[in-house]
C-alpha cells in the first residue's frame, strides 16, 4: 500500500511543483518577449516601455506597475519605435484611478510634451502609498495608462506563495489517506489502542 501512495504522491507532487514554479518563471519581468511584456504599451501602434527604480530601497531593482516603497521613485520610459522620438511626448501621473484625467487636484508629476530623440523620457516623483494613473500623451495619437500601486498588497503573489504550502499539505493529505487504507496501518492503530 506504500508503494501504491508513493506512486500516486510523486506524479502529484510533480504536478504541484511545475503549477508552483511555472508560472512565476514565466511572468518574471525580462523573460518575456517584448510583445508580452507588461510593462509595454502601445501609444498609436508605437511601443513604449515603461520602468521604476527606487535605489534607495533597492539599488538595482526594476518595477513596472507593483511599486513596494513610497518615497522618491524614478521614472523612464523608453520610446521603443523610432517613430515616437520626433514627437512630443508628455507625462502625467495622477493619484487615485478617477476616470477624469483632468483632475490637477491629483496630479502629482507632470512633464510637458517635449521630443526625445535619444528615446528616453525620464523623471522622478514622490509617491505615497496608494493607487496612481500614469497618462502618457504623444502628439496626434490616443494616450496611453498605466495603473501604478505602491505599497499595495498584490494578492497575485499572495497567492501565488500560499500554494507551496497548500500543495505541501494536499501532498500529506493524500498520503496520510492511503496509508489510512493499508491493512498494516489499521493492525498498528488497533494494536495501540489495545495496549
Amino acid at each position: 500500500m506504500i508503494k501504491c501512495a508513493i506512486r500516486i504522491s510523486l506524479p502529484l507532487l510533480t504536478l504541484v511543483l511545475v503549477t508552483v514554479i511555472g508560472p512565476t518563471a514565466a511572468i518574471a519581468h525580462g523573460n518575456v518577449s517584448m510583445e508580452e511584456d507588461i510593462c509595454v504599451r502601445k501609444i498609436g501602434g508605437n511601443m513604449v516601455h515603461f520602468s521604476a527604480y527606487q535605489p534607495q530601497i533597492e539599488p538595482k531593482a526594476q518595477y513596472c506597475t507593483e511599486i513596494p516603497d513610497v518615497g522618491d521613485t524614478f521614472l523612464v520610459l523608453d520610446l521603443v519605435d523610432p517613430s515616437l522620438r520626433n514627437l512630443p511626448v508628455g507625462v502625467k501621473i495622477i493619484q487615485g484611478v478617477n476616470e477624469n484625467e483632468q483632475d490637477e487636484a491629483k496630479t502629482v508629476a507632470y512633464w510637458k510634451p517635449v521630443s526625445h530623440p535619444d528615446g528616453i523620457v525620464r523623471g522622478e516623483a514622490t509617491l505615497e502609498k496608494g493607487l496612481y494613473k500614469l497618462i502618457i500623451t504623444a502628439e496626434g495619437l490616443s494616450p496611453s495608462t498605466y495603473l501604478l500601486r505602491v505599497q499595495q498588497a498584490d494578492y497575485s503573489k499572495l497567492g501565488r506563495a500560499a500554494l507551496g504550502p497548500l500543495a505541501l499539505l494536499l501532498v500529506l493529505g493524500v498520503v496520510g489517506y492511503e496509508l489510512s487504507k493499508s491493512g498494516r496501518v489499521r493492525g498498528w492503530f488497533a494494536s495501540r489502542r489495545r495496549s
